[in-house]
């Protein structure tokens, strides 16, 4: 208890800082007018024609335990109201590197999306749920289920355990992903930092546009801030959202 105890502070604590950043952060990019979004600077970029435009603060969710280890559905629903009512956010990123979604089960992540689209309803603009898993087979499951659900867009790390992936072959797994929830907003989530996959991401936009027809923009986790600027370049017309998610 004492080591899960002193576990609970040091979140508490890391998330203090992440706060205070964001805080930071935000005022320096209101005084510049750039929209901001939570985990991620978001230059706008429009959804796809029925859905709503993504803007604004996009919160990197926690995904909530309880003492047992098991996932903590009971609170999902404070955690929507908190977020909407205290902070004024009204879009989410679940199962990502924040919520640990790559270290949980399948049926796990699959509960979590569910609740969060079930207790964001009226509430959340967007609930944008990571379906990136290490196997092709798990990551279409979990984005047909996302579509199945009613989520409002998918997002898809790089498979991250064979590191000398090509720029084709990446795609070919993203676009098969994206295939089962044809309908769904897509989002490339580019986190070389933790996946060790250095594919810059401008060079993927072109073959995205093209290739996957729902594709709606880059969750971009990274400090190489010339890829990110000729993504911005790419994006003159804000025809998809960028998405900075590097808080610090």
């Amino acid at each position: 208890m004492r080591l899960d105890l002193k576990a609970e502070k040091r979140r508490r604590e890391q998330t203090r800082t992440l706060v205070e950043a964001c805080d930071r952060r935000d005022c320096l990019l209101s005084e510049m007018n750039i929209q901001v979004s939570s985990c991620s600077l978001a230059l706008p970029g429009c959804s796809m024609t029925s859905q709503k435009k993504l803007q604004g603060l996009v919160a990197a969710t926690v995904t909530p335990m309880t003492q047992d280890r098991e996932i903590n559905l009971a609170v999902i629903g404070q955690y929507v109201d908190y977020l909407v009512n205290e902070q004024g956010v009204r879009s989410v990123f679940v199962n990502g590197t924040t919520g640990e979604g790559l270290s949980l089960s399948i049926q796990e992540r699959k509960q979590l999306a569910e609740e969060w689209v079930a207790k964001g309803k009226e509430k959340l603009d967007h609930v944008i749920v990571h379906v990136g898993a290490l196997s092709l087979p798990e990551s279409k499951g979990l984005a047909k289920h996302a579509a199945e659900i009613g989520v409002d867009g998918i997002a898809v790390i790089a498979p991250s355990f064979f590191k000398q992936v090509n720029k084709d072959a990446l795609l070919a797994f993203l676009r098969d992903v994206a295939s089962e929830a044809p309908g769904i907003p897509f989002y490339y989530y580019h986190i070389p930092p933790l996946t060790g996959i250095q594919i810059n991401a401008e060079e993927l936009l072109d073959g995205m546009t093209e290739q996957i027809p729902s594709f709606q923009g880059v969750k971009f986790s990274d400090r190489n801030l010339l890829d990110f600027g000729r993504c911005a370049a790419k994006n003159s017309s804000g025809q998809f959202a960028l998405l900075y998610g590097v808080d610090e």
